[in-house]
């Protein structure tokens, strides 16, 4: 049933990107080819996810758990999360690593060595398989998580997203590497604005990703896409050899060095 709906969706797009090059090669439209793709793989998206929320059920669980911080002075934590909706941002300043309400119920694993201490964060193996069958989990409501990092100690985030929204506030945390995996969705991220340097790296299919780099922020960018829709800030990020670049990158106090590397969709960086 997985294999299915999956194989579907891929179909479609694929399909779709390669009549609308072929027509655009005969000229026999003279459209913007890879605008056209990019929307019609939104769309597709939406429809994915509306089918979800159309026919969906309410039985899954719902946790509220904390993960003390101890003595930890840097943490990893990995987030895996196949479909719903995931929010992260800045807990509050106390004892916990980690704090937050899950949807769907949470498989956590954590290893401390020293100061450091890795979290692994995913949904509980009897609802993995269901995550990408539309009527099985409802965007939005069931598969919702909402997270709270300690803005306390340096963090690195590594997330592996599926068929959903992801809204990231980064501002006050202190994250010197962000990593990010996604499928068919829709990511929203807010950059650090104190953390020295930051290094983002994200791998999209057919995805809208948007990011915002704060005001007091420097940013290095590379972008690979050659079916996206790209739109940077050129007043703040001035495009220059193999990306764009803010002019005062090398002195900035506070800067992230953010790569790029997608299939079909947008990318929004302001």
């Amino acid at each position: 049933m997985d294999r299915k709906w999956g194989g579907l969706f891929w179909s479609i797009l694929l399909i779709v990107a390669g009549v609308v090059f072929l027509l655009d090669s005969l000229e026999i439209i003279t459209v913007n080819a890879w605008g056209l793709v990019s929307a019609t793989a939104l769309i597709l998206v939406g429809l994915w996810l509306l089918l979800g929320g159309i026919t969906a059920r309410d039985d899954v669980e719902q946790a509220d758990i904390s993960i003390p911080l101890d003595s930890a002075s840097r943490a990893t934590v990995r987030f895996h999360h196949g479909a719903g909706q995931l929010q992260v941002n800045a807990g509050t300043v106390g004892g916990d690593l980690i704090t937050g309400s899950f949807g769907g119920g949470l498989d956590e694993r954590v290893r401390r060595v020293g100061g450091e201490v890795e979290a692994d964060l995913r949904v509980p193996k009897n609802l993995s398989s269901r995550l990408l069958v539309p009527g099985l989990w409802r965007w939005g409501r069931t598969l919702d998580w909402t997270v709270g990092l300690s803005p306390e100690i340096p963090l690195a985030l590594e997330f592996e997203t599926g068929a959903g929204k992801t809204e990231l506030d980064l501002t006050k945390l202190l994250v010197s590497d962000l990593r990010v995996q996604t499928g068919a969705s829709s990511t929203q991220i807010t950059l650090p604005e104190n953390a020295g340097l930051t290094q983002v790296k994200i791998g999209a299919g057919a995805a809208e990703i948007g990011i915002r780099v704060p005001e007091t922020v420097a940013a290095s960018i590379r972008i690979a896409g050659a079916l996206s829709d790209i739109q940077v800030d050129e007043d703040r990020f001035p495009r220059m050899s193999g990306g764009y670049q803010s002019a005062d990158y090398e002195t900035a106090p506070n800067r992230t060095e953010i790569t790029i590397e997608m299939g079909v969709g947008s990318v929004r960086i302001r």
